[in-house]
């Protein structure tokens, strides 16, 4: 490799690895209570006049989010680059993000309180979607290059062991009686209040790794300068990717499959509640399981990661997650649901864990932030498309069961262009 190509590297110290890694607890709880298991459920079923519309506004509200991400995600990781202020940056959306998810304590049971909560849930999603970019570029900076894969892994797996602490919090506050805090039982405090939860969870748990990691580099560029060089530097990537065709290929099967994934965790306690009459209690008992399998999946995969490639571990995880979420679209009953849901939860954090890492091995090492813009673009750019093509599914054959099928298409695309992907040295 190039020397030019090396990039600035902080030396690897255990503490700032596990500081990362901590950070993944922290966000993680936004995803999990805001985006999926709670927050979710009760707009469709608490907020909206009816669950289907509830399910129709909320798809809208992820697809503005995922347009969103993918318009400045490249943006913001060139700027990082430039401005050196990967730490600076990560901190500003963090706090953005919490405020965000604090304000969805005003969002009473209501049609009228619609708006305003799809506004900060589309706030707030972007937000933790752009700090995403610049907490994932750290990775190859902060890990061992030996290690990256194992590093990546523990963040991930440490990820669904913070959402499953949250969730059981979030599970003690809504079962508590009376609720704590001066709670009202009426009005739905209880569970607008796991909101606040979240925003002090992300918010205090993410002060390691804003403390531990060493101070931002500045590199003298301000931030219009930053700005207009950042977007300069998209300009110039995406034709460059011509010459990179393993990179191109591996964004593109990434676009599709994580397509599937985002689907799947918008709509997924949707589907528990909606098919299978899941109260919002059981739906977080769900999530609470789901956690607990996908944490074990993420940790036991890191290794393989590093054993075996990223790419391996990204395609056996997409092909599982192929599987058994096709068995998941035949059964009937709550306790098959439960019998197939566990397993699935085992190959979520190996699928995304695996395919942060493979970029960080395929980015040139002096665009990183570029590269993990780009990473983040294909995460989100069309996102609008897999709930818009569900949503038309689920009406055209008046089945939730055939919307969800549409999920699987996306894996399918996007396991078999991963097919065709290389890994370096392997």
């Amino acid at each position: 490799m190039r020397e030019e190509d090396e990039a600035p590297r902080t030396p690897a110290r255990p503490w700032r690895i596990a500081a990362w890694c901590f950070y993944d607890w922290a966000n993680s709880a936004y995803p999990t209570v805001i985006g999926t298991f709670v927050f979710a459920t009760y707009f469709t079923q608490g907020v909206a006049p009816d669950p289907v519309t509830g399910a129709s506004r909320w798809g809208v509200a992820m697809a503005v989010s995922g347009l969103l991400v993918g318009l400045l995600s490249p943006v913001f990781g060139a700027i990082a680059d430039r401005t050196g202020g990967q730490r600076r940056w990560l901190a500003g959306f963090t706090v953005l993000a919490a405020i965000a998810a604090a304000a969805l304590w005003t969002v009473e049971p209501d049609p009228a309180f619609m708006l305003r909560g799809l506004v900060l849930v589309v706030l707030g999603t972007l937000a933790f979607e752009l700090g995403t970019v610049f907490y994932n570029a750290m990775l190859p900076v902060l890990a061992p290059q030996a290690m990256i894969g194992r590093v990546s892994g523990w963040g991930w797996g440490l990820g669904y062991v913070g959402g499953l602490f949250c969730l059981l919090a979030c599970l003690a506050l809504i079962q508590a009686d009376p609720p704590p805090f001066g709670l009202s039982s009426g009005n739905a405090e209880a569970v607008r209040a796991t909101s606040v939860l979240v925003a002090l969870w992300y918010a205090g748990f993410a002060l390691p790794l804003l403390l531990v990691v060493p101070g931002d580099r500045p590199t003298g560029v301000g931030i219009v300068q930053a700005v207009r060089e950042g977007i300069g530097a998209i300009i110039r990537v995406l034709p460059e990717l011509r010459s990179q065709p393993v990179i191109t290929r591996f964004l593109i099967a990434r676009l599709l499959y994580a397509e599937g994934l985002n689907t799947l965790f918008a709509f997924g306690a949707i589907y528990a509640a909606g098919t299978f009459g899941m109260d919002t209690q059981e739906v977080i008992q769900l999530g609470i399981a789901i956690n607990v399998t996908a944490g074990l999946g993420a940790a036991l995969f890191a290794f393989a990661d590093d054993r075996f490639g990223s790419r391996n571990v990204v395609l056996v995880s997409v092909v599982s997650l192929m599987v058994i979420g096709a068995a998941l679209l035949f059964v009937t009953s709550v306790s098959a649901f439960w019998a197939l849901a566990l397993p699935l939860g085992l190959f979520f954090g190996p699928a995304q864990a695996a395919s942060r890492t493979l970029m960080g091995r395929l980015a040139p090492k002096d665009k990183l932030g570029e590269y993990y813009g780009l990473f983040a673009l294909t995460g989100r750019a069309v996102s609008f498309i897999g709930p818009a093509v569900l949503a038309a599914a689920t009406a055209a054959f008046a089945s939730q069961r055939a919307g969800m099928a549409t999920i699987l298409v996306f894996l399918a695309g996007g396991a078999a262009l991963l097919w065709t992907v290389r890994e370096p040295g392997r």
